[in-house]
């Protein structure tokens, strides 16, 4: 969760999601023998465009969360390979401006557009089966945000 000093959030609609007006905060995946925290930064770099320099992590969720896709996408996402995923969260404060946001600094992009949203916000922009896991994130750093 990426979090700037007006305290609203990073969010981001998918270029692979053409089907709905659905919007998601960073994350990814962790390289083999990666640390946690290191994975989280240089995936929110590569998504974001956002140098070190302008984030600086605030706190990580104590329990792991951890969701299934609905049956009418297993099989479908991620090469087919899983049925979910187990997700750490980090809070992380940008202190950079609007113009360090640099959505093609990786490529492939993730992202076709980005906005900062009201906290209480995400989980009515996420797809569906995601709610619960966005709620829980917003409920763990409600008072840091």
């Amino acid at each position: 969760m990426l979090v700037n000093e007006d305290g609203r959030v990073f969010v981001g609609r998918r270029i692979d999601n053409k089907e709905g007006d659905w919007w998601q905060m960073p994350q990814g995946g962790v390289d083999e023998g990666e640390d946690l925290e290191a994975a989280a930064l240089r995936e929110l770099a590569e998504e974001t465009g956002a140098r070190a320099e302008h984030v600086t992590i605030i706190d990580r969720m104590a329990d792991t969360i951890r969701y299934d896709l609905p049956e009418e996408l297993i099989g479908k996402l991620w090469g087919g390979k899983y049925r979910g995923q187990e997700q750490v969260w980090y809070l992380a404060r940008f202190s950079g401006a609007d113009d360090d946001i640099d959505l093609e600094a990786h490529d492939p992009a993730e992202f076709c557009d980005w906005k900062w949203a009201d906290p209480e916000q995400l989980p009515q922009l996420i797809v569906p089966f995601k709610k619960r896991v966005y709620r829980a994130v917003v409920e763990a750093f409600r008072e840091l945000v």
